[in-house]
C-alpha cells in the first residue's frame, strides 16, 4: 500500500470545499472554482540598514516559522533621506506554495490566530479589489514555532493570500471555508 500523504487542508478543499462553492457559485467546471495560489510572508525592516543582524534574525524567523529558508528583499532605488542605497538588505520574504501552504494554513488558522491578543475576528479591509488578501500580524510570537525568551525584539509581518479568482467576495468566502475567523459586523 503506498499511499501519498494530503495535507488535511487539501483534502477539505476537494472534499468539501470544491462543491460548496460550486453549489453556491453554479460553477460548471471545478476549474471555475476559486483556489489559493500562494501564500507570501514578508517583512520589511527599516532599521536594518544601521543593525544588519535583523535581517539574520528575520530570515531565521520566517525560515521556523514556515520550514522554507527565506529570501532577503533588496532595496530597489537610493533613497537620500533614509540613508538608503540601492541593493541594501531592507527585509525578508517567503513564498509558499503546495503542500507547505496548506499546512501553515492549517497552523495559522489553527494555532497561531487563536494566540493573538485581544482577537475578535480578522477585519475584512484586507481585500485588494482583485481577490487577494492580506493580513497584518503585529507579533511575530503568535506563532507557537518562536521561543519567546529568544526573540530580541518584537516585530510585525504581512501575509498575503493570493487566489485564483478576480472577486473579492468569492476570495472571501473560499478562505472562510477554510476557517479564517473574519470580523462580522
Amino acid at each position: 500500500m503506498d499511499k501519498k500523504y494530503i495535507p488535511n487542508f487539501k483534502r477539505e478543499y476537494i472534499e468539501r470545499i470544491v462543491p460548496t462553492l460550486m453549489q453556491k457559485y453554479g460553477y460548471k467546471s471545478i476549474m471555475q472554482v476559486p483556489r489559493l495560489e500562494k501564500i507570501v510572508l514578508s517583512r520589511g525592516i527599516g532599521d536594518a540598514i544601521n543593525d544588519k543582524k535583523l535581517i539574520e534574525t528575520s530570515v531565521q524567523e520566517f525560515t521556523l516559522i514556515t520550514g522554507q529558508k527565506a529570501v532577503v528583499t533588496k532595496a530597489k532605488k537610493d533613497i537620500s533621506n533614509f540613508k538608503l542605497r540601492k541593493g541594501y538588505p531592507i527585509g525578508c520574504k517567503v513564498t509558499l506554495r503546495g503542500d507547505r501552504m496548506y499546512e501553515f494554513l492549517e497552523r495559522l488558522i489553527h494555532a497561531a490566530i487563536p494566540r493573538t491578543r485581544d482577537f475578535r475576528g480578522i477585519p475584512l479591509k484586507g481585500f485588494d479589489g482583485r481577490g487577494n488578501f492580506t493580513l497584518g500580524i503585529k507579533e511575530q510570537i503568535i506563532f507557537p514555532e518562536i521561543d519567546v525568551d529568544k526573540i530580541s525584539r518584537i516585530q510585525g509581518l504581512d501575509i498575503t493570500f493570493v487566489t485564483s479568482t478576480k472577486e473579492d467576495k468569492e476570495a472571501m468566502d473560499l478562505l472562510k471555508e477554510f476557517g479564517m475567523p473574519f470580523k462580522t459586523k
